[in-house]
């Protein structure tokens, strides 16, 4: 919960200041919001790793669990942790920046352009993870980071690639938000990418679990 919390307000608190500095360029907005979420991540991830795994996206914990390298009995407590941390993450940003604590995102993100850039982002990370973990890669901290901050250029949906961050973003009208309405088909396409990594990372790792 306390993972998932900093990483929402990282995402969207360097998402309200990007846009506030950016003088209105979106390209200089979005490479600040990267680059800052990037590197929340890492230190998240150091930071929780050796205490909880850094479960801060419920695709992962459920991917993990299938392959064998998380408990069954986690995947519900991770799940609710996750999307209770991400929610009172935005809240904090939107308090840390003076905005209206409870809010409603308007911003549109939809069609099919969007919806396969959230199951591209997701598959990419996902994908990492499992081969990552099951591999014990040291490396693998900075690996996420550098792979969140590239999707967020090479997707058009700037990837989401959590269904806990995309709920929680819902609840902000601010650069980082996504209307409600099209929330359910990112968390769907995300499931969606993540079951074809599960899949995928058999193929690639069939060994069993250490």
């Amino acid at each position: 919960m306390i993972g998932s919390g900093l990483l929402l307000a990282a995402i969207v608190g360097s998402g309200i200041m990007a846009e506030r500095l950016s003088g209105g360029n979106f390209g200089l907005a979005l490479l600040a919001n990267a680059i800052a979420t990037g590197g929340a991540l890492f230190a998240l991830i150091v930071m929780l790793g050796p205490i909880s795994g850094a479960h801060f996206n419920p695709v992962v914990t459920l991917a993990l669990t299938v392959r064998g390298d998380s408990g069954r009995s986690n995947v519900l407590p991770f799940i609710v942790a996750q999307t209770i941390g991400a929610v009172l993450g935005v809240w904090l940003a939107h308090l840390m920046f003076d905005l209206p604590i409870l809010q409603l995102s308007t911003k549109t993100r939809s069609g099919l352009g969007q919806w396969s850039a959230e199951a591209t982002a997701t598959f990419g990370l996902v994908l990492l993870i499992v081969l990552g973990v099951r591999k014990q890669a040291p490396s693998l901290p900075a690996a996420v980071a550098v792979y969140i901050v590239g999707a967020y250029w090479f997707t058009t949906s700037t990837s989401f690639a959590n269904p806990a961050v995309t709920i929680a973003r819902s609840l902000s009208d601010t650069f980082a938000g996504i209307a409600p309405v099209d929330a359910p088909a990112f968390i769907a396409a995300q499931f969606v990418g993540g079951g074809l990594a599960v899949l995928a990372a058999r193929r690639l790792d069939p060994s069993p679990t250490s």
